[in-house]
């Protein structure tokens, strides 16, 4: 028959003790890991809309400055009447003796990161204006400028088209 003493049982008791403590802060970790993983989840989700929004407001400002950039172009110089044949005609118009820049320089579509611009274009091949080549589903849906009121509603980033409108030009004076 095995004896016991009161220190034997005191340390079989500590010993279960420990291990049952180390049980609780396994569980104790694991769960903390859990709830670390879910704000980091929820950060990420926040992040990814911000960065969409901010996407959304350059593709905005660099569409108008397109826009823009053509009616400039047409507007301009002896050529004047004349829409650009290539993008590349707004940074560098060559129709005078003195070069223009109606663009600083081409810019990339935001939403994909590339000069990958889809060309609106007229009939006999000038530039009337551009729009992304995304087909993305935008955030914004609505409160566009008075320019923009077409976009409201969007299925696509495609369907923003920043185009020069000739008509409305006809009614404005001459610069």
């Amino acid at each position: 028959m095995e004896r016991h003493t009161p220190a034997g049982n005191a340390r079989v008791r500590a010993a279960g003790s420990t291990r049952e403590q180390a049980g609780f802060t396994y569980i104790a970790i694991l769960l903390a890991v859990a709830i670390l993983g879910v704000m980091l989840a929820a950060a990420g989700t926040v992040w990814s809309t911000v960065a969409q929004r901010d996407r959304e407001a350059e593709l905005l400002f660099v569409g108008e400055a397109y826009r823009a950039a053509i009616e400039s172009y047409y507007r301009a110089g002896s050529g004047a009447g004349q829409l650009p044949r290539e993008l590349q005609d707004l940074v560098e118009d060559r129709r005078s003796l003195v070069m223009q820049r109606h663009l600083r320089r081409l810019y990339d579509d935001p939403m994909t990161g590339r000069q990958d611009w889809e060309i609106v274009r007229t009939p006999d091949g000038g530039i009337l204006g551009v729009h992304s080549s995304s087909h993305g589903v935008p955030l914004k849906k609505a409160n566009f400028t008075s320019g923009e009121q077409e976009f409201t509603d969007a299925e696509c980033y495609c369907a923003w088209q920043f185009v020069f409108n000739i008509s409305r030009v006809r009614r404005l004076p001459h610069k």
